[in-house]
């Protein structure tokens, strides 16, 4: 485990309308308002759109996302987290809970949800931290790195 100690900025309050997609319209208010990094939490519904479930491996070993559509709307909860790659661009980081009818998805919303109505977030800045996401060779993601 690595760990560091950072302080809390500033603190948002977002008011996402109807047919808003998540993750890129926090990803543009996070560029748009210097923000770099950060945890963020979402609250609301979701009409339709893509979750990551979990990887597949092929025969090699290479991880494959799984892909879930939603359809129709479900209430959704959702946290996440804000870092910039080595070239500086701020990507969100984020898993939800949706629920319908007694079922529910998990997964990350990376692939693109849309919001149905209204969603809610809150976004608390984390300063006096140089964490970045990474690259990893092994598995090609983009991992959290505490240097």
């Amino acid at each position: 485990m690595k760990s560091a100690e950072c302080s809390l900025g500033r603190v948002f309050l977002l008011r996402l309308e109807d047919g808003d997609r998540i993750p890129d319209c926090i990803e543009n208010f996070a560029s748009e308002n210097g923000l770099s990094r950060g945890t963020v939490f979402f609250l609301g519904g979701i009409g339709k759109g893509k979750l990551i479930v979990g990887p597949s491996f092929t025969d090699e070993g290479k991880v494959v996302p799984m892909v879930h559509s939603i359809e129709g709307v479900h209430e959704a909860l959702a946290v996440g987290t804000l870092f910039p790659d080595e070239g500086g661009k701020v990507s969100l980081h984020m898993h939800s809970a949706l629920g319908r009818e007694g079922k529910t998805s998990t997964g990350c919303v990376r692939a693109g949800v849309e919001v149905w109505m209204i969603g809610e977030v809150v976004i608390y800045e984390l300063v006096e931290t140089g964490a970045k996401r990474k690259k990893d060779p092994e598995t090609g993601f983009e991992l959290l790195a505490i240097e």
